[in-house]
């Protein structure tokens, strides 16, 4: 065995031994992908369909579950709004301390208007962000989200393919949890009631 190659077996180990640690001194057991401690995506800071510029700070107080879409989807995004509006209900008295956030990944055709009878259409509660394209851009890359658009062959419009997943903060604002795509509304309010 080279020398180095028992460097790199020891920090394997050193590595495994830390992540089993932290996993172990938490006390959440999520079904979705424990963040915690992960340092990524500086705080949001767009304007929500009424106008109103927001920041995550806005949210502090509130476990905060944030959703990059579009409203003219055909299937991905209402699918998820559709389940976040489950598991609100899910969620019943509870589901006041959780704030859902739509951002699009579309803001040449996501205006505030469309934007407000979207988001707000699933549950008054729910709020969307907009952004200038680069703004929304900006945000796309903190957060490690891919979007692009694809053209429809024979069609003048466009789609968007992208990431479909879930980041949910707690109460401080700290990421938590990654969801993926096509996760539960039973699943999802388990998640969030252990961060309630």
């Amino acid at each position: 065995m080279s020398v180095r190659f028992k460097w790199v077996y020891l920090a394997l180990i050193l590595l495994t031994t830390l992540l089993v640690a932290c996993q172990q001194g938490s006390s959440a057991s999520f079904i979705g992908t424990d963040l915690t401690g992960t340092q990524f995506g500086k705080p949001l800071s767009l304007t929500d369909h009424t106008g109103k510029l927001r920041s995550m700070n806005d949210f502090k107080g509130k476990v905060v579950v944030l959703f990059f879409g579009y409203t003219h989807c055909p299937d991905v995004c209402p699918t998820t709004m559709s389940d976040l509006k489950q598991t609100m209900k899910l969620l019943g008295d509870k589901a006041d301390d959780v704030q859902v956030l739509f951002v699009t990944v579309d803001p040449e055709r996501d205006t505030q208007e469309v934007l407000a009878q979207f988001v707000p259409g699933f549950d008054p509660r729910f709020i969307g962000l907009r952004g200038t394209v680069e703004e929304v851009a900006a945000n796309l890359s903190e957060y490690k989200v891919y979007a692009a658009k694809v053209s429809e062959p024979g069609k003048s419009g466009y789609t968007m393919d992208h990431s479909a997943g879930l980041y949910v903060f707690d109460k401080t604002g700290a990421p938590r949890i990654y969801l993926g795509y096509g996760e539960k509304p039973e699943n999802i309010a388990h998640d969030l009631r252990l961060l309630l």
